[in-house]
């Protein structure tokens, strides 16, 4: 790609976030954030026990530093802070005087058990948007319960939609509640942001997970809800609810999707009895199995790519089932410029997935490589008013 001409985007710029966030919504939720220009100020436990920098998928360590924790705290500066220590928690109460959103996914009642809970951080501060995150809801029966993308993915029904009859729940391989919870919180924040511009007023966002993972299921999920009947099948379609061919087809070498696409387009290509004979009828729900089944033993015929040739000269929607090592490759991922690879002073070159939203007035890239573990905590503390004496002693005492 070429030098992108666009300045660091500054959407936010000027707007100072305290990130009390773990795991992986949280903290991908005030990436965003970061991303388009806030300050965001990352409060974390002395001593490196912070839970991302101490757990990665696949076991994966860059130079001893979590890949986990990389790819959720680029644009963000490090506090360490004992919250446990009412030292700390002064110095917490502090901050939030002069920060603009709060954002925490502890489960609900720990901070406020801490005094940092909604209704304390407002008589501090009442222009302070708070931002909660949790599994059930702050009033569910499960509140107490963990809330974690694949313990939700079986509540809300996600596990069980996917997959053919016959076979057990498919859970979906990434942890896609996770991530469409912090985009939903981001949005939270930035609709909080809009309001107190209008009221001068602080607001109380709450995102549950559960509410995530359905929202995500929109569409079954409102098909169920009006009396729609969702039942697998045993062929190769993708869902329960849409009509053939929509589905994965093994081929010569590999797998095709045929997608949505006007039926005859597909008819007229393939010219088979048991699709002819459906050309040109208003509904084909009723004889989504009988079409697919159909497909199967045909696209076994020819490879891949033959398919996909075939299928682009005659209108039928279609694509390759490709591996990450395939999808990096691809001329249109690349040409997406959806990665930026940036130094960290321990990890070294690191890899990212940038902000997915572009705009004209800046490009979303990697401002500072994520934090090492308290790097930020004296110049974040000298700009809230503490002198040098006290914060050398907050540091002896261990609270920072």
């Amino acid at each position: 790609m070429s030098a992108d001409p666009r300045p660091p985007l500054s959407v936010l710029a000027g707007v100072r976030v305290l990130s009390f966030t773990q795991f992986l919504l949280g903290p991908s939720a005030v990436q965003f954030l970061a991303d388009l220009g806030a300050d965001v100020v990352k409060i974390e436990p002395p001593g490196g026990k912070l839970w991302e920098r101490n757990w990665a998928g696949c076991d994966l360590y860059l130079n001893g530093v979590s890949a986990f924790y990389l790819l959720a705290h680029r644009n963000q500066r490090s506090l360490t802070l004992d919250l446990k220590r009412e030292e700390g928690r002064a110095v917490a109460r502090r901050l939030i005087e002069g920060a603009d959103v709060l954002v925490q996914n502890f489960r609900p009642g720990v901070l406020s058990r801490w005094g940092l809970g909604w209704e304390e951080a407002r008589a501090l501060n009442p222009r302070l948007i708070y931002v909660s995150a949790s599994g059930y809801g702050e009033a569910s029966p499960y509140r107490d319960r963990p809330g974690q993308d694949l313990l939700m993915q079986g509540l809300s029904g996600l596990a069980w939609l996917s997959g053919r009859a016959g076979q057990p729940p498919t859970p979906v391989g990434t942890p896609v509640i996770d991530q469409h919870g912090a985009t939903l919180l981001a949005l939270g924040a930035l609709a909080a942001i809009i309001e107190r511009g209008r009221t001068g007023r602080g607001v109380h966002v709450e995102v549950s997970m559960l509410r995530a993972a359905l929202n995500l299921q929109l569409e079954p999920v409102s098909y169920f809800l009006n009396g729609a009947r969702l039942e697998k099948s045993d062929t190769p379609l993708a869902g329960m609810f849409h009509p053939a061919p929509y589905g994965v087809y093994e081929t010569q070498d590999g797998h095709v999707i045929v997608s949505i696409s006007p039926f005859q387009a597909l008819a007229d290509a393939l010219a088979l009895p048991e699709l002819a004979r459906h050309a040109g009828a208003p509904r084909l729900f009723h004889a989504r199995e009988e079409i697919a089944r159909a497909l199967v033993p045909v696209l076994r015929t020819r490879t891949t790519a033959e398919w996909l040739t075939f299928f682009a000269e005659r209108g039928v929607w279609a694509a390759a089932v490709l591996t990450y090592a395939e999808t990096f490759a691809d001329p249109a991922v690349r040409a997406a410029d959806a990665v930026e690879e940036a130094p960290h002073p321990v990890a070294g070159p690191v890899k990212f997935l940038r902000f997915p939203v572009e705009l004209s007035t800046g490009r979303a890239g990697v401002r500072r490589p994520p934090p090492l573990s308290g790097q930020h905590s004296d110049e974040i503390l000298r700009e809230a008013g503490y002198p040098e004496a006290d914060i050398a002693r907050l540091r002896a005492d261990g609270v920072i």
